[in-house]
């Protein structure tokens, strides 16, 4: 049983993820924070002593757990590396779809904005790739791959996936993520099929 005061640090959390999503890391107010999770005043600097940028590592390591659960949850579900990622990829589309295409990635979006300005919230949002690679890899080495190729075409599927989500946003359709599922997967199986005829 959680208790209140952890039920406020997540709330927190979750609600500096959902604004960074919408308005950015730079354009999101710690009293927007405060308000958007009906925290109490002074609750943000009680549970992140370090302000704004311990919320956003907080944010980047909750926002790297749902994609890492959601990754889990394809694999389970398919059986096949081709069919997690592409499970896990139309489960994002909805999500952008049904946010009107105001929801992407917070990782991408704090990288991209703070990287070079602070390098904990750097190294969070590395954490949070690594996250999403190495299960990806893991799954992809289940499958028959090598583990050097597994850990590069995890890689390289996440950071098509990446890609594909700020396109979508970009023209507001979810094109973008449904050509990316189609060709990671067939790259996928490509991969696969070779492995299997080269033992």
């Amino acid at each position: 049983m959680t208790s209140k005061g952890d039920q406020t640090r997540a709330r927190l959390a979750a609600s500096m993820l959902e604004l960074i999503q919408t308005s950015g890391y730079s354009g999101t107010g710690l009293n927007a924070v405060i308000d958007h999770a009906g925290a109490p005043k002074g609750s943000i600097y009680f549970h992140f002593p370090d302000g704004k940028v311990g919320l956003g590592v907080a944010a980047v390591e909750l926002a790297a757990t749902q994609f890492e659960a959601l990754i889990a949850e394809a694999a389970v579900s398919t059986g096949s590396a081709a069919g997690a990622a592409r499970a896990a990829i139309e489960a994002l589309a909805s999500i952008v779809s049904e946010s009107d295409y105001r929801l992407g990635c917070p990782v991408s979006v704090v990288t991209l904005e703070m990287g070079a300005e602070s390098e904990r919230l750097r190294q969070a949002c590395a954490s949070a790739f690594e996250s999403w690679i190495a299960p990806t890899a893991a799954l992809l080495e289940g499958n028959g791959l090598a583990t050097e190729e597994s850990r590069s075409l995890a890689t390289v599927v996440v950071s098509m996936i990446e890609g594909a989500v700020i396109v979508s946003r970009a023209t507001r359709s979810t094109q973008p993520l449904e050509s990316a599922a189609e060709v990671i997967a067939e790259l996928i199986e490509r991969r696969v099929e070779n492995a299997g005829g080269s033992r």
